[in-house]
């Protein structure tokens, strides 16, 4: 508040005067409003209200009003009024009276003082026989008050009455709530007439009454708070204030423990307290009426224990010395204090442990964080003092060193509940439950209220819960209800100002006392309240209140309740940007990086969403602006709550984000005359990290990563996607980071390190170059020991059969003693990749592909090392069969394999890494000076180009950064960016894209988006999400990959069992299979062949290929569609659009240009009484004041064709929403000259504008702007129209009128039947007719029309052929909508339909089964796109749009739609050939190898199964990269002969709506759900009857 002059005038007739200085007043009209709204107040006399002095003089009567409410009615107004300190300031007065019997008198006393003036406390002690008033000096003097007493027959007398100030040192407080609780218990004390306290300077300045209190008192009670207090002025202080003196080392303090008898109450305790503590000699004492005695800590030189036991009992009690003080035998405990902040938590500790019983001292450490603690063993013991200090908020711990016998107990979890209690009739029963319950285990504390027939019960959670107890009151005869759980409400507060643990406890305390309150948690990290509580007792915002009460800062955040979507579950929920919302330049692509509030179901009308945005709002000079804002906007629809700041020029608005959006908000704001604009919102959200992860091999890695990550606490969603080697993890940061998510994964056996930002480092990542090497290295090295065992088992089995078993010493050959040198060093090292990463996966229990490799070469070696040991143990002649050859050939064939496979991955990734080398990586930087001569030329690194610098662009060089071109003429190269194949012309103005080559002339660009802003980068990072993404159908392979391996293995046991069995019954059924001879071991044969086909299992079995075929697949088609125009973000989108059945169009910007162009200008009067050229003039210089996109379009049009850059001189422009506008307009006579010959002009014309014809009537075209001619369009054949003597020249100035039809009827002109049926025609033509009237007489008509985009029709005839139902859904007039549609062949329209009904219209195809794809640019249309399943946005519409779209069509190509759908349909087609290659090779491969065709000689060796496996990877991956050479169909192949045919059926024909439904309200739509169309299906005439059909049954709706 201001400071300021009041004076207050007392009155015989009751009547008061007051003055309240008065903030914000600008001019009269503040000062007229306040005197008004004044005067009409009850009570109110007279008021003056001075502009000049900001204040007013207020005149009223005192038993009416006050000036406090007075002062709250100017603040209602929405100015700030204050009425000053200085004038209502208060004093304390202490009366000794004599006479007072007993309560009567005190009654009688405090009520007839307290009905005077000026009076506001008075408390009358009987006891002590004084009174205590609180008055102000202003209205009555004290020695009325005396007088007042006197005057009721008492003796009276003032003490002294003399008021000081003190300043006080305070120490340890950290914020408001700190300065708040000071002042407000320091101010209710005795004789303090007023405190103010600075957490700045940390002092405390006090106004007391020294005969009532001190500063010592003070200071002590400031100290008892917990914080630090000390005087200033210490020598002059220092006589009272025992702190401030020499410490006497005489005086020592003891301790005496007194019996005292006859206490009763608290009364009592309170007696003895105060008497005794006000004794100096008493230093402290702690009186218990439970233990009936008093500690008393004494000063042994100035009293003895005797002298403070007479002094109890001379206050009427009997006292006797204890006698085992002095024989008491004390114990030491250090206990670890975490949480304390400040000396506030170290004062709250030590008081309330001191307190506790047993507890002799204390002392608390900030700094060490602990409690030395001196305690009786007998009273109390270390853990009841740790759970206090627990139950205080703080974390409380025992030392390592204190050893008990007791078992540590959990720290307690008290709740609150209130319970219903039936059947009680006397406080008999109230003691019985209460006493039963008390005993209850786990039950802290219990009240029983018979009145209110409830049981307040406080128990730990962690011992019993609420059913129990209801349960236990049930058992002793009473009917027993827990609160109806309807009622029952768990409300999230933000909660600000809270710096320690004692504050968390001092508001769950507080909270939990409250009625209706059940439980209540506190969060200090989190700086937020977790309450539960009865709705019908205690609302919410009285919560608020309360915790505002204590002064902190509380409020109720936004909530946003997620609606389920009737689409897949599975689709990610999309982030809005909330920043301030724009048309984009041509190729300007934001999206938006602002993590913000949900679109999707939220959006839509009827969802509740209630979000929160701010506004910069300028142009406000008084409260009067902010009351008028905060007003009107409360008026509107969907408008929750509104505050204004007047200094701060900000605007918070709480909305329902089904009404409005915060665009629309800053536009009603600006609508009232202010200037406004939304301000980002920067929320808090969940973290997000991206790791670059190696090890992966399969999708089994995947598998395992992911699902031990979910896991994992605070981690909420992980994607790995195996092609790009790279993570996206989301995680709560209050719990987890990204450090221990890269643990996490390193845990799991596979690298990981956070995914570089640099363009270089993204590009090294996704050509696999690290990868190509490893394996590379790999194979190599395996080959080196492969080709010997290759040519060893040629020469022994095939060249020389038979010498291979021959023995060099007993059981071992030649063959297998070389085979078993070259396998040993290869399985060892050859094979270390497959080792360290399975034995990395089975450590986490779980299974990879490298689990089988290894599985399968280590079982072969092993088993071929057993069998020839034993051979060389039993002395064999004949040496084993065995499979040292299939180690070295099975890893030479797998690194071969991942070798293929890593350089197939690059490829995959190829489009994208194209676009990241499109990045320029230096600019020149060109500066000129304040002339405009170039200063310098300097090549500078791109990273340090700003926004705002001048580049210079040479030919055949890289467009550096996005911007405008200010200066040269070239050709550019947008064909990698775009898709457009052909290069784009550049001048000055005309954007350019960076990354773009500049093929011919040299330019200077000015930078516009730099960094991460511009469009490649925007790209490029859209490509990598949507290539990490995944879509449904991956993650059920990656589910089966997750079991994939385990069943592997376990069929290689089976196999091997099986054949053992087998082989045991009937022997030669292996012989004949193999073709062995009958002179070999049956045994050896028998568990080599077993073994040989487990090993084949083992080996055969892949599941890369399945994890391969849905990620390869996706990378390569996004990055197919991003070099063709079309970016899709993730799998999803891609998988869903070739489901699409329904596609949904808007029309504005959509199918049309978005902007309204002249078409046709149409005079209703001849040449001789206004030409074309003046009525050009006169219309483009009154438009040229308007805002309205018409009035710009006719100005624009009108400077066109006059050639002029200026018009001229529009006055008194007056405009009305909805019918037209009124102006003056003058100094148009240089537009009336031709610039060529300077004659003037009765006709017009213009190239690329309108011609006008001879004065018969007719009807030109030229450059598509229509110009017509008419005679007796209003009048009659010889040109007099509606009276051709009253106008025969124009005059120098003219009054203009542009409207509608109303709008010149409202001003009495005629619209004819003539001009009536031309504006029917034009509207039928879905054009805008704006009719022209001047001086009176209407002149001529000008028709506007948003016009179609070429390519639309093409379109929407495509997509008909492809068997999609086809929607146009607008806003517009169903007159118009309808004419739209039928230039471009939709049947299907949706008119009339508002921004927030749009969703609803998608929704209930969706309801129907259908399969909808939303095609929009604009902010409304962006609740339907994230509500379609799949959202396509335009790329030159808004941000919101693009952020909240699937697809993102970079150039305004409707083809490009086409494009979309053929795209994911060849690639979802090409995802279900990878997969039934890798499930049928699985399906027919396992079998081969387990050797169920071994009866018809069909068998696979390990080392063919190796390699088969190896090659299942390669050729699944070259599956995928056949994409590339998909080609985005072309406009030239989708103009079929039919199509030119229909085209030219809708040029020649006038706009007719046969055949198109227009549905403006469809609430229940019968679109039956379409299988895949057929041929039939595709045909018009069957389309057509389902078009129908929907207008019938709509209709009958509507009826």
């Amino acid at each position: 508040m201001c400071a300021g002059q009041s004076a207050w005038h007392r009155k015989m007739d009751k009547e008061a005067k007051c003055i309240i200085k008065i903030e914000g007043m600008t001019c009269q009209s503040c000062v007229k409003t306040i005197q008004e709204s004044l005067s009409n107040m009850p009570g109110v006399e007279k008021i003056q209200v001075s502009l000049e002095n900001k204040e007013a003089s207020i005149e009223y009567s005192e038993e009416v009003t006050s000036p406090q409410q007075l002062r709250d009615k100017i603040d209602d107004i929405g100015f700030e009024a204050t009425i000053p300190e200085v004038d209502t300031a208060t004093e304390e007065v202490v009366i000794e009276i004599e006479g007072m019997t007993c309560n009567s008198c005190v009654n009688t006393i405090e009520s007839n003082i307290a009905k005077m003036d000026g009076i506001d406390e008075v408390k009358v002690s009987l006891d002590n026989k004084t009174g205590h008033v609180k008055f102000r000096p202003a209205v009555v003097l004290a020695t009325a008050i005396r007088d007042a007493v006197d005057d009721m027959g008492f003796e009276s007398r003032i003490r002294g009455n003399n008021v000081e100030t003190v300043t006080i040192n305070v120490e340890g407080m950290t914020c408001n709530s700190c300065v708040q609780s000071i002042e407000g218990k320091i101010g209710g004390n005795d004789g303090i007439q007023s405190i103010k306290v600075s957490l700045e300077r940390k002092e405390a300045v006090v106004r007391y009454a020294p005969s009532i209190t001190s500063p010592p008192t003070i200071r002590e009670a400031i100290d008892d708070m917990g914080f630090d207090a000390t005087l200033q002025n210490g020598a002059d202080l220092a006589e009272f204030d025992p702190l401030l003196q020499k410490p006497d080392n005489s005086a020592m303090s003891q301790t005496v423990i007194i019996d005292i008898e006859g206490m009763t109450c608290n009364s009592c305790v309170k007696t003895i307290d105060g008497t005794i503590s006000a004794r100096s000699d008493v230093e402290k004492i702690n009186v218990s009426l439970k233990d009936k005695n008093a500690e008393i800590i004494y000063k042994s030189n100035m009293t003895t224990p005797e002298e403070l036991r007479t002094a109890i009992e001379d206050m009427g009690f009997d006292a006797t010395l204890g006698g085992e003080q002095n024989a008491k035998v004390t114990e030491t405990v250090v206990l670890g204090v975490e949480g304390m902040t400040c000396n506030s938590c170290v004062k709250s500790i030590e008081g309330k442990i001191s307190e506790h019983p047993g507890v002799e001292s204390i002392s608390v450490s900030l700094q060490e964080k602990k409690a030395t603690i001196v305690y009786d063993p007998k009273n109390t013991k270390p853990e009841d003092l740790r759970d206090v200090i627990d139950d205080m908020g703080f974390e409380a711990s025992l030392p390592g060193g204190c050893t008990t016998n007791t078992e540590i107990p959990p720290k307690q979890l008290l709740s609150t509940v209130v319970l219903s209690v039936e059947g009680m009739t006397c406080n008999s029963c109230v003691r019985s439950i209460e006493g039963k319950l008390s005993e209850h285990p786990g039950v802290k504390k219990i009240k029983v209220s018979l009145e209110d027939k409830s049981a307040t019960i406080e128990y730990d959670s962690n011992v019993v819960n609420v059913s129990a107890l209801r349960n236990a009151i049930d058992d002793m005869g009473f009917e027993c209800t827990i609160p109806n759980a309807g009622t029952t409400q768990t409300t999230v507060i933000d909660i600000q100002g809270m710096t320690c643990n004692s504050c968390v406890k001092t508001i769950e305390n507080k909270l939990s006392e409250t009625p209706g309150v059940i439980s209540v948690k506190v969060l200090l990290e989190e700086n937020n309240g977790t309450v539960r509580h009865d709705a019908e007792i205690i609302k919410t915002d009285q919560i608020v209140e309360a915790i505002d009460d204590m002064g902190f800062v509380a409020s109720v955040p936004d909530v946003i309740e997620a609606v389920p979507k009737p689409r897949q579950q599975q689709r990610a929920s999309r982030e809005l940007p909330q920043g301030k919302i724009g048309e984009a330049d041509k190729w300007d692509i934001r999206f938006s990086h602002t993590k913000g509030k949900m679109m999707s179901e939220d959006l839509e009308k009827g969802a509740g969403a209630v979000l929160t945005c701010h506004l910069h709002v300028t142009g406000m000079t008084c409260a009067s602006c902010v009351a008028t804002i905060e007003r009107t906007l409360s008026k509107q629809d969907g408008i929750k709550n509104v505050l204004v700041a007047l200094m701060a020029q900000k605007a918070e608005v709480k909305y329902d984000s089904s009404y409005l959006t915060p665009a629309e908000i800053a536009n009603k704001i600006e609508d009232m005359g202010f200037g406004a604009s939304v301000i980002e919102d920067e929320t808090v959200s969940d973290g997000v990290v991206e790791l670059s992860i190696t090890g992966m091999t399969c999708s089994s890695c995947v598998h395992l990563i992911e699902s031990t990550l979910a896991k994992k606490p605070g981690v909420k969603y992980a994607s790995v996607a195996l092609a790009t080697g790279r993570g996206k993890f989301k995680y709560d940061p209050s719990r987890t980071g990204p450090r221990d998510i890269i643990e996490y994964v390193q845990d799991a056996g596979f690298g990981a390190e956070l995914a570089a930002s640099d363009a270089k480092s993204k590009t090294d990542g996704l050509d696999h170059k690290a990868e190509i090497k490893k394996w590379r290295r790999s194979f190599l090295f395996s080959l080196i020991f492969g080709i010997p065992v290759v040519a060893i088992v040629i020469y022994f089995r095939v060249i020389g059969a038979g010498k291979g078993a021959e023995c060099i010493f007993p059981g071992v050959s030649l063959e297998n003693l070389l085979l078993f040198f070259l396998c040993t060093p290869c399985q060892i090292f050859g094979g270390r990749y497959f080792y360290v990463q399975a034995y990395k996966a089975m450590k986490h229990r779980a299974t990879n592909m490298d689990v089988l490799i290894v599985l399968a070469t280590s079982v072969a070696y092993i088993y071929s090392v057993i069998i020839l040991l034993i051979a060389i143990i039993e002395e064999h002649r004949v040496s084993p069969k065995t499979f040292f050859d299939t180690p070295p050939m099975l890893l030479v064939f797998v690194s071969f394999g991942r070798w293929l496979e890593h350089i197939a991955k690059g490829k995959t990734s190829e489009a994208l890494a194209k676009l990241m080398s499109l990045q320029a990586t230096e600019a020149i930087l060109v500066k000129y000076d304040d002339k405009g001569d170039l200063l310098s030329e300097e090549q500078i690194s791109i990273d340090l180009v700003h926004r705002g610098d001048v580049l210079k662009v040479v030919p055949g060089s890289k467009v550096p950064v996005d911007g405008k071109v200010i200066e040269g003429k070239t050709m550019v190269d947008e064909s990698l960016i775009t898709g457009e194949s052909m290069p784009v012309s550049k001048q000055a103005g005309a954007a350019v894209i960076g990354g773009s080559i500049n093929q011919h002339g040299t330019m200077l660009i000015k930078a516009t988006h730099v960094g991460n802003d511009t469009t490649l980068a925007q790209i490029v990072k859209l490509v990598e999400e949507a290539q990490t993404s995944k879509a449904p159908i991956q993650r059920l392979a990656d589910r089966i990959a997750g079991y994939f391996v385990p069943c592997i293995v376990l069929i290689s046991l089976i196999t091997l069992m099986v054949h053992v069995c087998l082989g045991y019954r009937n022997y030669h059924y292996i012989t004949e299979g193999m073709k062995i001879d009958d002179d070999r071991n049956p045994h050896e044969v028998i568990w080599e062949f077993a073994f040989r086909c487990a090993i084949a299992v083992l080996c055969i079995a892949c599941p890369c290929a399945l994890g391969l075929a849905t990620p390869t697949a996706v990378m390569v088609g996004t990055g197919v569609g991003a070099t063709n125009g079309i970016l899709i973000k993730g799998g999803e989108p891609l998988e869903t659009a070739h489901k699409v059945q329904t596609i949904i169009f808007d029309k504005t910007g959509t199918v049309t240009q978005g902007t309204p162009k002249v078409v046709e200008t149409q005079p209703f009067v001849n040449s001789n009484v206004c030409t074309l050229r003046k009525l050009l003039a006169i219309v483009g210089t009154a438009e040229s004041s308007s805002e309205h996109p018409i009035g710009i379009a006719i100005t624009k049009h009108a400077k066109q064709s006059l050639g002029a850059e200026n018009l001229g001189k529009c006055t008194d422009f007056q405009a009305v929403p909805g019918c037209g506008l009124k102006c003056t307009v003058s100094n148009i006579e240089p537009l009336l000259t031709d610039p060529v010959n300077g004659e003037t002009e009765q006709t017009l014309i213009v190239p690329s504008s309108s011609s006008a014809s001879s004065t018969s009537s007719s009807t030109s075209s030229n450059g598509g702007v229509l110009v017509d001619r008419a005679n007796g369009a209003g009048g009659t054949g010889d040109g007099s129209t509606q009276g051709d003597s009253d106008i025969a020249v124009l005059g120098q100035s003219f009054s203009v009128l542009l409207g509608n039809r109303e709008w010149m009827k409202r001003h009495g002109l005629l619209v004819t039947m003539e001009m009536d049926d031309a504006m029917i025609s034009h509207e039928e033509k879905a054009q805008t007719a704006v009719l022209v009237a001047i001086d009176g007489i209407i002149v001529g008509s000008i028709a506007l029309a948003d016009s179609v985009k070429p390519d639309a029709a093409l379109a929407v005839h495509t997509l008909k052929k492809m068997g999609l139902t086809v929607i146009l859904l607008t806003g517009d007039n169903r007159k118009t909508a309808t004419a739209i549609a039928s230039q471009i062949g939709i049947n299907v329209v949706f008119a009339e339909v508002l921004p927030s009904h749009k969703v609803d219209k998608v929704q209930q195809l969706q309801a129907k089964g259908h399969c909808v794809a939303m095609v929009g640019d604009g902010i409304n249309d962006s609740p339907a796109l994230a509500q379609a399943d799949v959202g396509i946005a335009i790329g030159t519409g808004t941000d919101v749009a693009v952020e909240a779209a699937d697809v993102v069509l970079i150039k305004n190509n409707l083809l490009d739609v086409v494009g979309a759908i053929d795209l994911s349909k060849h690639t979802v087609r090409r995802i279900h050939c990878n997969f039934g290659f890798a499930v049928i090779y699985n399906l027919i491969g396992i079998p081969i190898a387990a050797g169920v065709l071994m009866p018809i000689g069909l068998m696979l060796q390990p080392w063919m199964a190796a390699g088969a496996m190896a090659m299942s990877s390669v050729s699944v991956v070259t599956s995928s990269l056949l994409l590339k050479l998909y080609k985005k169909p072309s406009a030239d192949k989708l103009e079929t002969d039919d199509f030119l045919e229909i085209q030219k059926t809708v040029s020649t024909a006038t706009p007719r709506d046969d055949g198109i439904v227009a549905n403006s309200d469809a609430e229940d739509i019968e679109l039956q759900p379409r299988k895949k169309p057929s041929r039939a299906q595709q045909k018009s005439k069957t389309k057509r009857d389902d078009e129908r059909r929907l207008l019938d049954d709509d209709d009958e709706e509507e009826e």
